[in-house]
């Protein structure tokens, strides 16, 4: 990596709110300093509490196979910044986050931008830039104050599910969750969704409210029908592929060109699987209590590696992933993530700073009985075992 770049990335990542509270004005600052890129590309929003970046990879697979000048985002990255930001030519070059971060840097704004604003930005910059005709663009955290809610041309919004997760800044409850996913819903713009319960009446309220048109998976069949089995793994892959192709085709696009995206779509840190000394090692980078239970589902039993960060529902996890672990090794998931006290008070376990050296620990018990690894708890720990084991995504 250049040193330029890795001089923006560490400043990009101590950008923060500065205890400011949530909200558009910070993005609409940089947006507007940088010609209002956001109105330069139609977009399909996508938002939600889990399967948000295996949506955008079924969307993305399809506008690749289309051969559409496209562009997507995606958070967390899994291994580098750049991968947040894709087009039809590529990751976003190195020396195109630089160029950005400088500017932002040399500027004096009223609002100091924070990560998310500046990466949101950036995504937006180099798709105007790029010439790019729709772009598939993630959620960060809610919807209505998100700084993805800048987008001015959205042609469809897909609400994934609403489950309880960033409770500290969506509020501690479904409907107040709801409220903030569904704020993201635009006039007249239709809403694909698998949502159930209160979080369903929640967007419903809304929908009605804009005029926007709802289709909710539990109540339609033919629009959320797959014409193909989905390349990613997981049942719970099946509600997210059937979401994407209910987008798909009100975006237009035929049942070949959905069965090709279902077929080839990529989603690196998901269910992903490595072989280590003949051994099966999955990694998953799921992050609350819904995305566990999924998970689990998977396996019959398993030898569990785990790391979290605080401001996670990392009991709530464990309490799903440990009924079927034979072992739990405990690991750093990175800068501020838990430590030993916090982990292995919930259940015992050994602990490891390093990643690398508790999946090997937990590997060595694998091989008595020849049953897989699963590594989850967060993006940032599957991220940093991918790297030091020499993975790589494209």
């Amino acid at each position: 990596m250049d040193a330029g770049y890795i001089e923006a990335i560490r400043w990009l990542n101590v950008q923060t709110r500065g205890g400011a509270p949530r909200g558009l004005s910070r993005v609409r600052e940089l947006l507007a300093a940088l010609g209002h890129p956001e109105g330069k590309f139609a977009a399909a929003h996508v938002l939600g509490t889990n399967g948000k970046g295996s949506v955008v990879a079924y969307l993305e697979a399809a506008l690749r196979q289309a051969s559409r000048a496209y562009g997507a985002t995606t958070s967390p990255h899994v291994l580098d910044f750049r991968e947040r930001i894709r087009t039809h030519q590529g990751l976003i070059a190195e020396n195109q986050v630089t160029e950005f971060c400088d500017w932002a840097r040399s500027r004096s704004f009223q609002r100091p931008p924070a990560f998310f604003d500046l990466a949101t930005a950036m995504a937006f910059q180099h798709f105007a830039q790029r010439g790019v005709e729709l772009a598939v663009v993630e959620a960060g955290v809610g919807g209505l104050h998100d700084a993805t809610n800048t987008l001015e041309d959205v042609r469809v919004s897909v609400i994934t599910n609403v489950e309880e997760d960033h409770l500290e800044a969506l509020g501690g409850s479904i409907i107040t969750i709801a409220q903030e996913k569904a704020g993201a819903i635009r006039e007249g713009v239709p809403v694909v969704t698998a949502a159930t319960g209160q979080g369903l009446s929640v967007i419903r309220q809304t929908a009605e409210l804009k005029g926007a048109p709802l289709f909710v998976m539990s109540e339609e069949r033919d629009l959320f029908e797959l014409p193909a089995a989905p390349n990613l793994k997981g049942t719970f892959q099946l509600e997210n592929a059937r979401l994407a192709a209910a987008a798909l085709r009100i975006l237009g696009f035929s049942g070949a060109a959905i069965s090709q995206a279902l077929a080839s779509a990529t989603h690196p840190g998901r269910m992903q699987e490595v072989s280590i000394g003949g051994m099966r090692v999955v990694l998953d980078g799921g992050h609350n209590k819904a995305a566990a239970r999924a998970l689990a589902q998977e396996f019959e039993r398993y030898h569990l590696v785990f790391g979290a960060f605080p401001r996670k529902d990392y009991q709530g996890m464990l309490q799903v992933l440990l009924p079927k672990a034979l072992s739990v090794t405990y690991t750093s998931a990175g800068e501020g993530s838990l430590g030993k006290q916090e982990l292995c008070q919930v259940a015992g376990g050994d602990f490891y700073q390093d990643q690398m050296e508790g999946l090997e620990a937990c590997l060595s018990r694998a091989q008595q009985d020849g049953e897989p690894v699963l590594v989850t708890g967060s993006l940032y720990l599957v991220g940093e075992l991918l790297r030091r084991l020499g993975q790589q995504v494209a």
